[in-house]
């Protein structure tokens, strides 16, 4: 049984592409492209699908609109979003929404791969008349046995860092235009000291947040330049 799926997208190149990706994976099958939030709508209504990929960013009717119409009438569509959108507000109004994934823009084929992956193998256990314990526990996420490494306790904000100061430093950091961002970079837009900016860096380094490295220049000493993990846009909910 292959899994239907329409692409909701208003740029045609990057519908081309979703489409192209699609395409490579085994066990999913391409339903048709919609450019804007109304012509999904329409579509939807004449044809069944399993999954949408949904942009944010539409003309009229946008995405989280759109989503909130589709969980309104009850729909069992599933959405993986996939946006430029990587502010908090909208990521985590999508995933209360019933999101199955967030993809931000721009993001690597592995990436879309694996998200298509792990859906494509929740969705066959949802499709199981009847499902094991073993099989519910690895849909639910949920291990348990020896052989498992136990989570990692999550991290709290250490003495001495404020929240309000983190948010206002993930705030500057998401507007960005850079991926890749200095201690200076945020230093020249907010009024903290650059010591004070590195022990939020480094926490937020700590906690998967952010990723670190060396940026050797051609004169003076190299520089330690940061940028958010794919995983650092639902991660910074636990903080702020």
């Amino acid at each position: 049984m292959n899994i239907k799926v329409l692409i909701v997208e208003d740029d045609p190149m990057v519908a081309k592409f979703n489409r192209h990706y699609l395409e490579q994976m085994k066990g999913f099958e391409y339903a048709g492209c919609a450019a804007s939030g109304d012509e999904a709508v329409k579509m939807l209504m004449h044809q069944e699908v399993d999954l949408i990929l949904l942009d944010i960013y539409m003309p009229h009717t946008s995405g989280l609109q759109l989503l909130s119409s589709i969980r309104e009438q009850g729909s069992k569509t599933d959405i993986i979003v996939i946006s430029a959108a990587s502010d908090n507000a909208t990521i985590r109004k999508a995933l209360q929404n019933g999101a199955v994934d967030y993809l931000i823009k721009p993001f690597e084929f592995a990436r879309f791969q694996a998200a298509l992956k792990a859906y494509q193998q929740e969705f066959y256990l949802m499709h199981t008349e009847n499902l094991s314990q073993e099989q519910l526990d690895k849909l639910l996420r949920y291990s348990l046995g020896a052989e498992e490494e136990p989570s990692p306790a999550p991290l709290t904000i250490p003495k001495g860092l404020a929240e309000s100061t983190l948010e206002n430093i993930w705030n500057t950091i998401i507007q960005l235009e850079s991926p890749l961002f200095s201690t200076e970079d945020i230093s020249t837009r907010i009024p903290i000291s650059r010591i004070s900016i590195r022990k939020y860096l480094a926490f937020l380094t700590d906690a998967g947040i952010l990723e670190m490295e060396l940026s050797y220049g051609s004169i003076g000493r190299p520089v330690y330049k940061y940028s958010v993990t794919p995983a650092g846009y639902l991660n910074i909910n636990k903080y702020i």
